[in-house]
């Protein structure tokens, strides 16, 4: 596991239990308690948790900073891969609307989606640059690509154009990334134009089906895109804090646990 996905697993801990301690996390991710105290410092420094003695507690910051398109794969990678493959028990059978937005895990699910599309006549939407060439070089032939400005950090295409188009379409299932899961404050991101289209799709699709590794549970970011009621589905890893999965199905959320 790099350092990066460890850290931000820890800050997950942090904020959904509120507290952790430095000999637990040093069992759970199998490091030395040198290593864990050097995580904490880093995260500290950047206003992710607070050190206390032996431990730290969740700071109640909202996070601004994005990692770039290939830190972000290489984050949680195989439990991304995981989540990806159960997404696929969620598509329409032959034929439907898909929307397909801009996250790391939904271009796993796209990669996944291009491998089996065989005899599959689905119409896809996809504001991702990434996964529209992917998708379209697979054969399927009903794919498109929102118009817009481009976010280069995260290969999105974001704006006034393809929100306008989103507000004339209608899906059956919309998979959804998110940077942060909260139960107060919903599904989160850094980008209010980014957050606006991945609101525009939950609005208009039948199904809503999060796609998010277990790091990201407990975070927040500055912009909330959908509350916990705007959600169907969420696909997780088995990493994600057992008391969180709880809330959230009490809450009438269909939580799976990808293995």
């Amino acid at each position: 596991m790099y350092a990066e996905e460890r850290r931000r697993q820890i800050a997950s801990l942090t904020a959904v239990e509120g507290r952790v301690n430095v000999t637990s996390l040093a069992a759970r991710f199998d490091v030395t308690a040198e290593t864990i105290r050097r995580d904490l410092a880093v995260l500290d420094a950047e206003g992710v948790v607070h050190r206390v003695h032996g431990g730290a507690v969740a700071s109640q910051n909202f996070q601004t900073n994005e990692l770039t398109v290939d830190a972000r794969f290489r984050s949680a990678s195989h439990a991304k891969h995981a989540i990806a493959k159960a997404a696929l028990e969620f598509l329409p059978s032959a034929q439907g609307g898909i929307f397909l937005d801009a996250g790391t895990t939904i271009s796993a699910l796209g990669d996944l989606i291009a491998e089996h599309a065989v005899s599959k006549h689905w119409s896809i939407v996809t504001n991702c640059l990434p996964t529209a060439l992917n998708l379209a070089n697979a054969g399927l032939g009903q794919v498109q690509l929102l118009g817009g400005n481009v976010r280069a950090i995260t290969q999105a295409v974001v704006g006034d154009t393809a929100l306008r188009s989103l507000a004339l379409m209608r899906a059956d299932v919309a998979f959804i990334g998110t940077n942060a899961l909260t139960l107060d404050h919903g599904l989160s991101t850094a980008d209010s134009q980014e957050a606006a289209v991945k609101r525009s799709m939950i609005i208009n699709a039948r199904k809503v089906v999060v796609l998010c590794d277990a790091s990201k549970m407990g975070c927040d970011f500055l912009v909330s895109f959908a509350t916990i009621s705007d959600i169907d589905v969420v696909i997780t890893d088995v990493q994600a804090p057992e008391s969180f999965v709880e809330a959230l199905r009490d809450q009438g959320v269909e939580v799976i646990i990808a293995e």
